[in-house]
């Protein structure tokens, strides 16, 4: 009889605003299932199951600490970073899972359905300094999708988070 033991899946923490939709629980589930179809452990920040008995700063503090841990035990941070609250912008708690990973050393990749760069995607108008927004700031322009602190971390992909996992599974066997 044969005990060596099959290897760990690479775990990946599943970031995004997904957690805010109303069909949260169930959108995750879909997000771990097809996790598992590509190889990999997913890893859904709601899968932690805040006590009860807390307040709401309280929540908010467990839950912090609860998605920091899993992105320290995660191998890959997988980010939905489609337009969040706004035209180009991704959700800020997206934002910071995917900086935080970024100083862990972790792999990072990211998608977003949406096409074209950052200054063609949000709303400006001409300036003489560049491209200014409805209320009045520079709309960076590097050619990129997304900001560059996220374009610069991550590897983006173009389309959905199966697109994505295509796209890891692919990149992991190279």
């Amino acid at each position: 009889m044969n005990s060596t033991p099959l290897p760990r899946r690479p775990r990946v923490y599943l970031a995004g605003f997904d957690v805010f939709r109303r069909d949260a629980l169930e959108h995750g589930a879909r997000l771990v299932a097809a996790c598992a179809e590509y190889g990999f452990e997913g890893v859904y920040p709601l899968d932690a199951q805040v006590p009860s008995n807390l307040d709401g700063p309280r929540q908010a503090a467990w839950i912090y600490r609860a998605n920091v841990e899993a992105i320290r035990a995660a191998d890959i941070v997988m980010a939905n970073v489609n337009d969040f609250r706004g035209p180009g912008e991704p959700d800020s708690g997206t934002a910071f899972e995917i900086g935080y990973a970024a100083a862990l050393g972790k792999e990072i990749w990211a998608y977003a359905s949406d096409e074209g760069t950052l200054i063609e995607r949000v709303p400006s108008v001409p300036d003489a300094q560049g491209r200014v927004c409805e209320r009045g700031y520079l709309v960076e322009d590097f050619g990129l999708a997304r900001n560059l602190m996220i374009a610069c971390a991550a590897r983006l992909v173009q389309g959905d988070a199966r697109a994505c996992l295509d796209a890891m599974a692919q990149g992991r066997t190279r």
